[in-house]
């Protein structure tokens, strides 16, 4: 397991490299270098390159994939299904029309610094219909997969419904902000977003070693879990918190981007197992690393126009999620 660990990370530093080398003007990896440890003696545009765009970019990335990773995570292990993710549950949706109101209703009202909003708009967003589509699912104690599900799309629905009302009266400045990032896109990492991200990131890892151990026992059954000393409700609170947390900032950064917080959790409990232990710091680490490669291949495929990230990941987890759900429902069959 630890030669797994070590080729994860080995493959993301790679990534990370590539894409701080890589753009419309490319860069060297001596000018990298010279830009990192001398910006005094580097060219001026290989510094503003670096630390303006290449950098911000690629550690955004970073947050963003392993935030959606460890979402993803959370999720399936608290709802048992391997199926259950914050895309498909609602909550990305919830996020986006937390931030989509900041951006069309918040301008109105406060202008541009209205922007600053957007974390914990996309937070609430995301909390609320995290605990509306819980509460649905819940009836006497006991959760229902399917209702979750269900119900999750339906509240996705009604998100998308109200999303798209206040697309219809914005502006035609806010139209076409609003419609390059409900597809998902990096083009705009700032530090200033990449130090929002670090907020929530220093909020949420406090909990993760709490939820190591619960998730596994919860894997077992709530009442299972009860008898084996877990404050059950405690702990779903908190997991949703936790989600809705991380979900909401990777949403308000990066618009909506799909499928990473499914495939990338399904995918480590095929290879590695079902212990939260090793499935949560793995989650993050593959789901940086899809996500670098996907912004990669953003944009390079229609160089030097570039794709909404959420197109490439969209493409690539659609036919994925298939395959999952064709395994799913030939595992019942057998």
């Amino acid at each position: 397991m630890a030669g797994l660990h070590a080729a994860v990370i080995a493959a993301l530093l790679l990534a990370a490299l590539s894409s701080v080398l890589s753009g419309a003007v490319n860069l060297g990896l001596r000018d990298v270098m010279m830009a990192i440890m001398s910006p005094a003696e580097a060219s001026a545009r290989d510094v503003s390159i670096l630390w303006s765009v290449r950098l911000p970019r690629t550690v955004m990335a970073m947050l963003v994939g392993a935030g959606l990773g460890i979402s993803g995570a959370v999720m399936q292990g608290l709802f048992r299904n391997s199926l259950a993710d914050p895309g498909l549950t609602g909550v990305s949706s919830g996020a986006a029309l937390g931030a989509v109101t900041t951006i069309v209703l918040g301008q109105n009202l406060l202008g541009r610094s209205a922007a600053y909003l957007l974390p914990p708009a996309a937070f609430l967003g995301g909390l609320l219909v995290t605990f509306l589509l819980y509460g649905l699912a819940t009836r006497s104690g006991r959760t229902s997969v399917s209702m979750m599900l269900l119900g999750g799309i339906a509240i996705g629905a009604l998100s998308m419904a109200a999303t798209g009302l206040l697309i219809f009266i914005s502006s035609e400045q806010q139209l076409r902000e609003l419609t390059f990032w409900s597809m998902g896109s990096l083009a705009g990492a700032t530090w200033a977003k990449v130090a929002s991200l670090l907020v929530c990131a220093t909020i949420a890892l406090p909990f993760l070693p709490l939820l190591l151990r619960t998730l596994d026992r919860l894997s077992l059954g709530e009442a299972e879990a009860a008898y084996m000393g877990v404050n059950v409700e405690r702990s779903k609170l908190a997991a949703i918190t936790l989600t809705a947390l991380l979900t909401g900032c990777a949403v308000a950064v990066s618009g909506v981007i799909g499928f990473v917080g499914l495939i990338v959790p399904h995918l480590l409990r095929i290879g590695i197992g079902p212990s939260h232990r090793l499935l949560l710091p793995m989650s993050a680490l593959l789901g940086a690393l899809l996500m670098l490669i996907a912004d990669q291949i953003a944009r390079s495929i229609a160089a030097p126009a570039e794709l909404p990230i959420g197109i490439v990941t969209a493409a690539v987890g659609g036919p994925v999620f298939l395959w999952m759900l064709m395994t799913s429902a030939a595992a019942e069959v057998h």
